[in-house]
């Protein structure tokens, strides 16, 4: 190994010494670049390798460029570059070839193999690394799309990202983004085919030897696509995202009346289809004005855009009566209300049509459960209450069944300070399932908290840790204890731990809670806290090494006993397994040195 070593330092002699001469690196720096080579070449060449050690040389070589490229910069020296640069990105290249070699699951290492190619312009180089990436990892169609696009963006060969996005197909022959990607550089290469002949027109020169078919430039290769992907992928969202990615080319006005054709024709009873179709008014360009439009007037032509939107909507609506037609138009009018306009009328049209939207879809009993949270913000946001009341006890009725409904009802009958708040709680309780209730209890044990005495609060505690599943009654517990020591000190904590502390199952937290409020108190004793991380091993001691240092850590403080470290420690190796106790030795170790 001390051979090989040797032989690789002896090979950055010349591109030293060259250094050195031309006045880059002074002669003590280069002895300092060889010593912390040599250590790094040792690390690299040991038997057992670690990765860590490649990436730290890789680092030194990176950032030792960095430093010639700013010396260069401030003394003005641009030549010997293939000698110096040459010389050490090769070498940079060489450890990234071991690197990915030795650990080729490691995508996030190629990706730096990439980027270290594109800082420093190796086309070739980098051809050779996606080669091999692909070769390893042609399972994960985001390498090829990088691939293609840089083959397509940097080395301007369409023809080689063809090829690439091909080969991708044949492992991911229905994969969405590929067939998006692959579309997109076929209208780019027949744009950049437009453009390169439009410049040869217009400088008058012979396009004899030049062949540019027409297909080609009318994007056929991308009408190809996209018959092939729709064959593929079905649905009429995938196909919209292509109609999208074909409106960001100029020449494409027949190819996306095409596309919009075969969508109306095959997916008419799509919410997408609708969707689109009514919001394409809004791109629709009005009748050019001869004087400059006023404030006014660009706010009557939005609003007229808008209404063609809504009608269209209004047609989707009555042809196509579901819960995500009505989504979609509620969600187009949502947004438009939440645009800014100086215009009040304009305000005001759209806050009526969205209050209109969520009336119609409720009484047809289609509005979906998600909405009726933002139909709420609505009303509250224009103060009407009693509309607001009404449409959360609406959305009780229709989803008894969901949590959320009850929960968004209930909040809002606390802050209005409502008297029929109690006789909701029971009804939401008989509506809703108990594995579903924690969120109810929680609400409704934080409402008692400030307005009922702590008798009637302590008994709704008490009520939640039996109605509640055994999961849930682990949070009500830790809520229990820290209301009972916030308002009735140490003492009732105590008594709460105490009725609990055998009533499972527990949460981590709890016997914490526990311990904290014990140490806050003046006379903090130790033989409770013993207690409370006896009970807490008991039942977390074989996942939680955390805990046993907690312990270590309090018989080690003033109040403890450090003789009695040994034993926790013994009982901790017991008890932990596998991982666990790795984990638990090495902090153990620091806690022991004083590092933690």
């Amino acid at each position: 190994m001390a051979e090989r070593v040797e032989q690789r330092i002896e090979d950055r002699i010349p591109e030293l010494e060259q250094l050195e001469r031309v006045g880059l690196f002074t002669h003590k720096e280069i002895k300092t670049v060889i010593k912390k080579t040599s250590a790094l070449e040792y690390k690299i060449q040991r038997r057992a390798l670690h990765k860590e050690d490649f990436i730290s040389y890789i680092q030194y070589e990176i950032n030792l460029l960095e430093l010639i490229k700013k010396r260069r910069a401030r003394i003005g020296y641009s030549f010997k570059k293939e000698e110096i640069e040459y010389s050490i990105v090769q070498r940079i290249h060489g450890v990234f070839k071991r690197a990915t070699t030795k650990w080729k699951d490691d995508i996030q290492l190629w990706l730096s193999h990439v980027a270290f190619c594109k800082k420093w312009n190796r086309k070739i180089q980098l051809s050779k690394v996606f080669s091999s990436l692909l070769a390893l990892h042609s399972n994960k169609p985001a390498l090829w799309i990088m691939a293609a696009k840089w083959e397509m963006e940097n080395r301007l060969s369409s023809e080689n990202a063809r090829q690439l996005f091909l080969r991708a197909l044949r492992f991911h022959p229905e994969c969405p983004k590929l067939y998006q990607e692959y579309f997109r550089m076929e209208l780019m290469h027949a744009e950049k085919q437009r453009k390169e002949k439009k410049v040869f027109e217009q400088a008058k020169m012979d396009l004899g030897e030049f062949s540019y078919s027409d297909d080609i430039l009318n994007g056929e290769l991308a009408r190809i696509v996209w018959r092939e992907a729709i064959q593929k992928i079905k649905g009429a969202e995938f196909q919209l995202t292509l109609l999208s990615i074909a409106k960001l080319f100029d020449f494409t006005q027949d190819f996306q009346k095409e596309i919009l054709d075969k969508l109306q024709a095959e997916h008419a009873n799509d919410p997408f289809v609708w969707d689109y179709m009514a919001r394409r008014e809004l791109e629709m360009d009005s009748l050019p004005s001869k004087e400059h439009p006023s404030k006014q007037l660009k706010a009557l032509e939005v609003a007229h855009k808008e209404e063609r939107c809504c009608r269209v909507f209004e047609e989707a609506v009555t042809s196509l009566p579901t819960e995500d037609m009505w989504k979609c138009y509620i969600t187009f009018c949502l947004e438009r209300l939440n645009r800014k306009t100086n215009c009040e009328e304009l305000r005001q049209k759209r806050l009526e049509r969205t209050l209109g939207t969520f009336n119609q879809a409720h009484e047809s009993q289609l509005l979906p459960a998600s909405l009726y949270k933002q139909w709420l913000q609505v009303l509250l946001e224009l103060d009407l209450q009693e509309k607001a009341e009404e449409v959360a006890a609406a959305a009780t009725k229709q989803f008894s069944h969901l949590v959320e409904m009850w929960e968004m009802r209930l909040q809002l009958l606390i802050k209005q300070s409502s008297d029929g708040l109690a006789s909701c709680f029971q009804e939401a309780f008989r509506a809703v399932k108990d594995k579903d209730s924690l969120p109810l209890w929680i609400l409704w044990v934080e409402w008692s908290e400030t307005v009922n005495s702590k008798a009637e609060t302590e008994a709704l505690y008490q009520k939640s840790l039996l109605a509640t599943v055994p999961a849930d009654s682990v949070m009500m517990k830790q809520k229990y204890l820290e209301w009972a020591y916030r308002t009735g000190g140490y003492k009732k904590a105590r008594k709460v731990f105490t009725s609990l502390h055998e009533s499972r199952p527990f949460s981590l937290e709890f016997f914490k809670k526990m311990i904290e409020i014990e140490k806050e108190q003046e006379s903090c004793k130790m033989v409770n806290i013993r207690e409370y991380y006896e009970r807490a091993l008991r039942e977390f001691g074989a996942t939680e090494p955390d805990l046993w240092l907690a312990y270590i850590r309090e018989e080690l403080s003033s109040q403890g006993k450090p003789e009695n470290c040994g034993t926790i420690y013994w009982r901790a190796m017991k008890m932990l397994q596998g991982e666990q106790v790795e984990n638990f030795i090495s902090k153990y170790t620091l806690l022991q040195t004083g590092h933690l």
